[in-house]
């Protein structure tokens, strides 16, 4: 049996839930996000808790609706927010509006459309901190900035995650 399917998942004050054949909508103070729901398992809403109940050839399914049921909670109550750094001479980023500008070193400056429910701030000119309730699309939009300069192995310049450790290669030697 999964052990992460058994346990409940708590809900906060403030958060509403609706629970249909093949989705469960929660909705809090931040907005409102939808989990669609696989085949044999279901969710019930007990008190301040929602529980999976599925049978044993499901198990993995409900381990997986469960861990996504979880981060949605926390996605409408406190929202989650991803931090890039960029590292190099020259590399800088600015938000104007919905828009993400990227100087990385090419010829060109890049312009990136933030989606909707996606916001981006630039503290400062070599921070991006990216915000928003759905977790996935936070860190695939993250991922997506980091793969237009991934940290080279050498130097360590590019676009990097807030704390990210890279592993620098010895250069030539003589």
């Amino acid at each position: 049996m999964s052990r992460v399917a058994k346990q409940p998942v708590p809900l906060p004050q403030g958060v509403t839930v609706t629970i249909t054949g093949e989705a469960v909508t929660l909705k809090g103070a931040k907005g409102t996000l939808s989990v669609p729901l696989q085949g044999g398992v279901k969710v019930v809403q007990g008190d301040k808790q929602l529980e999976l109940q599925y049978d044993a050839s499901n198990r993995t399914q409900a381990g997986a609706t469960r861990a996504h049921l979880a981060n949605v909670v926390t996605g409408v109550t406190k929202g989650y927010e991803r931090k890039l750094e960029l590292v190099g001479v020259g590399y800088r980023a600015a938000v104007a509006g919905k828009t993400l500008n990227l100087t990385l070193g090419f010829s060109h400056p890049i312009a990136i459309d933030m989606p909707e429910g996606i916001t981006v701030e630039a503290p400062s000119q070599t921070e991006i901190v990216i915000k928003g309730i759905d977790k996935q699309r936070i860190g695939q939009i993250a991922a997506e900035i980091r793969d237009l300069r991934p940290p080279e192995p050498y130097k360590g310049k590019g676009v990097r995650y807030a704390g990210e450790q890279i592993s620098l290669k010895e250069g030539k030697k003589k």
